[in-house]
């Protein structure tokens, strides 16, 4: 009866003698009976399970008995209080003298309710994860997925897919940093996972062209330092001062693979600061204490006043035509005080090999040999590749898609896009989602049919460029 009671009648009892439990029932059924009628009749309700047992707790001291009596119910509101009221109509339990006092009609569901919020509350705030992933956060979650698949092992250690055929690779430190070099499109790291370098490591660098790429701290100088006793490494770089490789985003990874100087200018000093050497050779200074501080954007290179003279460091990044003897390398002009020759640079260790230049291709673009919005549109649009390619403001690949899955790559780009190249029509979404994204130019092979053209976006074919 009490899981299906839906109040609760409590009273208060006070009788002037002594008076037990069974007196007090029996005054109940007593003095109620049919009073109010065959319907609300206490016997009939009872078993009918309509009322509940009544529970009395009494009590006597000095003569006089007290105590509280409670009757569960499961009629309406109405009938519950009808009969509350029959009880106090009772003037004698036993033989003495007594008072019955309704003191309240607990609303049992009301009760639950309270209790059904409070759990509520408590599963609401410890059951359900308070972030839902967006649109964006689900492309990243999924393309790291793919990332994490591509990377391989070599003898037991994370690497890319190209360090056993590579001839030039980049030591890192962890598994994280190879996938944060394989998200910028460098497929020839391999890590040394911790300070005691293994032997496959160390025998890898007597074979191939090597450029260490350590964290910003002291362990990345206990790792260099290992590392140039077991190994041959030629080249050093580091991430800014307390940062890790695998936090940098691409423009810092550009940055600092750029800045890379030949292990041979560092001191040899066990003792010495290679990361402040790293830097003094770069023309930088000291470390920087809070390198986040500057913008991840800004470019690495700087231009040089009219005078030809440069008021501070500068790197000059630029790809000189394989010729005989040459074997297709990259020259890479390392910062001076002032204007040096080719033959000081290559003395400097500022030559890349072509594969070396290769490995990290998709990171480091020329910077002085773009290619011109025409050439985009011969190779997208009039060679018929099927693709779209999402270019920046200077004219370099941001990303390259297929046709159809244009939309969404210029809707999540990070950053946005300053001109797209389709090869297809530039159809009203199309140019509503540029718009939306703040691109300023779409290149299509045919103009679309337009309800309402943004006038942000200059739409242009194919034909009114090449003609």
């Amino acid at each position: 009866m009490d899981d299906t009671a839906k109040y609760l009648i409590h009273a208060s009892i006070s009788a002037d003698g002594v008076v037990e439990r069974s007196d007090v029932v029996g005054a109940v059924f007593g003095q109620t009976e049919g009073l109010l009628g065959d319907e609300l009749d206490l016997r009939d309700l009872q078993q009918s399970s309509k009322v509940g047992r009544i529970d009395v707790q009494i009590d006597s001291e000095n003569g006089h008995s007290f105590g509280q009596m409670t009757i569960a119910s499961s009629l309406d509101k109405v009938e519950t209080a009808i009969l509350a009221a029959s009880l106090e109509t009772l003037t004698r339990v036993g033989p003495c003298q007594a008072v019955i006092e309704v003191t309240n009609i607990e609303d049992v569901r009301e009760a639950k309710r309270r209790m059904v919020v409070e759990r509520a509350k408590e599963l609401l705030s410890e059951s359900f994860d308070d972030t839902v992933m967006s649109s964006t956060e689900i492309l990243e979650a999924v393309k790291e997925s793919v990332r994490v698949e591509d990377i391989t092992e070599y003898k037991g250690l994370p690497a890319g897919p190209r360090v056993a055929d590579s001839d030039a690779i980049i030591v890192v430190e962890g598994r994280a940093d190879v996938l944060t070099l394989l998200r910028y499109g460098i497929k020839n790291a391999v890590a040394v996972e911790g300070t005691n370098v293994p032997d496959a490591v160390a025998g890898l660098t007597q074979e191939r062209t090597v450029t260490a790429f350590l964290d910003g701290d002291r362990g990345g100088e206990l790792i260099l330092r290992e590392l140039s006793q077991v190994g041959d490494v030629d080249y050093v770089a580091f991430a800014p001062d307390g940062r890790s490789v695998e936090d940098l985003d691409r423009a810092s990874v550009v940055r600092a693979l750029r800045n890379k100087v030949p292990l041979s200018s560092l001191p040899e000093d066990g003792d010495g600061d290679f990361r402040a050497a790293v830097a003094a050779a770069n023309g930088t200074g000291d470390v920087p204490t809070d390198p986040r501080t500057e913008s991840p954007t800004t470019d690495a290179s700087s231009t040089p006043p009219a005078d030809g003279h440069a008021n501070g460091p500068a790197d000059a990044v630029s790809e000189a035509p394989a010729e005989a003897g040459t074997g297709g390398t990259v020259t890479v002009g390392k910062p001076t005080e002032t204007a040096s020759t080719d033959a000081d640079a290559d003395a400097n260790g500022g030559v890349l090999t072509e594969s070396e230049v290769e490995a990290v291709a998709e990171a480091v673009e020329s910077t002085d040999q773009r290619p011109s919005l025409a050439d985009h549109v011969r190779e997208v649009i009039a060679d018929e590749s099927g693709m779209a390619r999402l270019l920046d403001d200077d004219l370099g690949i941001d990303d390259e898609v297929a046709v159809e899955k244009v939309y969404d790559a210029v809707e999540y780009a990070d950053p946005a896009p300053a001109l797209v190249v389709v090869d297809g029509e530039a159809s009203q979404k199309l140019v509503d989602i540029a718009a939306q994204r703040g691109v300023g130019h779409v290149v299509a092979r045919s103009a679309g049919e337009y309800v309402k053209k943004p006038v942000s976006v200059r739409v242009r074919t194919a034909d009114q460029l090449l003609d």
